[in-house]
């Protein structure tokens, strides 16, 4: 019996294993549901432990506080996102890679839509993560992107040439993550032509054969208010770069008052609290966008001239201006109220896109292509353009390296 006993204790143990690892991995699926719905601010452990049958402490035997939970959660986004990327797959075309990649992304939007996987909406809160998880976690996804470069671009290219393979995978990533907002528009039935008309316009772009980049010159001040002391704009200015860095979160009212060297309290004496502060913010950079789209749109011109010419703009504030636009994916980690309200501004932005897409369709300038899906797609482009500042030393200037981000959109990843 002793012997007996001796040679079942390691299967009962791999058994508890599996059931601590299954148990686990709901946990932190529950979480990720969750973060989804209400922001890293919403997630408790009182909730998830509702969500999953427990206790309270039985859910802290897992985790011991709720820090570590949401790290898990982002931990476990960022793996299942890798496996969508699969940038060490099997060698195949760019193209091909390209096609798999869209068609396991889908997979998992559908699987998500129909319940069986927790959303990957949580990995808009990577910046908002404790030290050091914070660090080692956006090295990591920035670590992805590399891989994802090489199956873009040889890997003995010149500097331009691999940061060009960069730019395609930065873009191809944000793509996809944008991507999570907008196909909340679409059933799952329509999910296959989504798919197909996004493949045809990361494949072949916006540009009709023989079209060109020579973006006009938008002709107005395009200079920002400027701060005196502690004046709106000075909130505002603060707030979107401390929400660009560490998420909604992240971006705490003690940050933003230490950062301009004031107490809590003068805060409050000057704004209502940190949720207005920040839906002004999104309202002042979806101004932004709007105030260089109208100037844009009426210029001479065929309405290519003034597609390019409002992307160079609006780039040109992403790459080259300190005071950058809030970023659209940060939208993901709002409180419902605040994400509804910001959601209806970027589809109205997006919508803009749309109609001179649809206009320059008609007009022969740009090639036929759902403009729909087009203009969410151009609004990814914007949002994630400020990430390639920081890679600016591989492009002999910052117009060049506008003109490369922009171009796998405007004319096929693979131009």
């Amino acid at each position: 019996m002793d012997l007996q006993a001796r040679h079942d204790k390691p299967a009962q143990a791999e058994r508890e294993t599996d059931r601590y690892r299954l148990k686990r991995d709901e946990i932190v699926a529950a979480a990720a549901r969750q973060i989804a719905e209400r922001g890293l601010k919403g997630l408790t452990l009182v909730g998830v432990a509702g969500m999953v049958g427990l206790s309270t402490n039985s859910v802290t035997y897992y985790f011991r506080r709720k820090e570590l939970l949401a790290e898990a959660a982002v931990e476990d986004a960022l793996a299942r996102f890798a496996e969508v990327l699969a940038p060490d797959s099997p060698p195949s075309t760019p193209r091909d890679y390209l096609r798999d990649v869209l068609a396991r992304n889908f997979a998992l939007a559908a699987a998500t839509r129909r319940g069986e996987a927790p959303p990957l909406t949580v990995l808009s809160e990577v910046r908002a993560l404790e030290e050091p998880a914070r660090t080692r976690l956006i090295a990591a996804y920035f670590a992805l992107v590399a891989r994802v470069s090489r199956r873009f671009g040889e890997a003995g290219g010149d500097a331009r040439e691999k940061g060009r393979a960069v730019a395609r995978a930065q873009l191809l990533c944000d793509l996809l993550h944008w991507a999570r907002t907008w196909l909340r528009l679409y059933a799952i039935e329509d999910f296959p032509r989504v798919e197909a008309r996004l493949f045809d316009l990361m494949d072949r772009g916006l540009a009709q054969p023989g079209a060109r980049w020579a973006p006009p010159e938008l002709p107005f001040d395009q200079r920002e208010p400027a701060v005196t002391g502690t004046n709106v704009e000075a909130y505002l200015r603060v707030a979107t770069r401390l929400v660009n860095l560490r998420g909604y979160r992240g971006a705490s009212v003690e940050r933003i008052a230490g950062e301009l060297q004031l107490s809590k309290g003068s805060f409050y004496h000057h704004l209502n609290g940190k949720d207005d502060l920040v839906r002004a913010c999104f309202d002042r950079s979806f101004n932004r966008v709007s105030a260089r789209q109208h100037c844009a749109f009426a210029l001479e011109g065929s309405y290519w001239d003034r597609l390019c010419g409002a992307l160079s703009s609006l780039l040109e504030l992403q790459v080259l201006d300190e005071q950058p636009l809030l970023r659209d994916t940060a939208l993901l980690a709002l409180p419902e109220e605040m994400r509804r309200h910001a959601i209806n501004r970027s589809d109205r932005v997006a919508r803009r896109f749309a109609g001179l897409l649809s206009d320059g369709i008609s007009e022969g300038s740009i090639r036929p292509i759902d403009p729909l899906i087009a203009s969410q797609c151009l609004i990814g482009l914007v949002n994630s353009a400020s990430d390639m500042a920081p890679r600016s030393h591989r492009w002999p200037s910052r117009a060049a390296l506008i003109e490369d981000y922009a171009g796998p959109l405007l004319f096929g990843f693979f131009r």
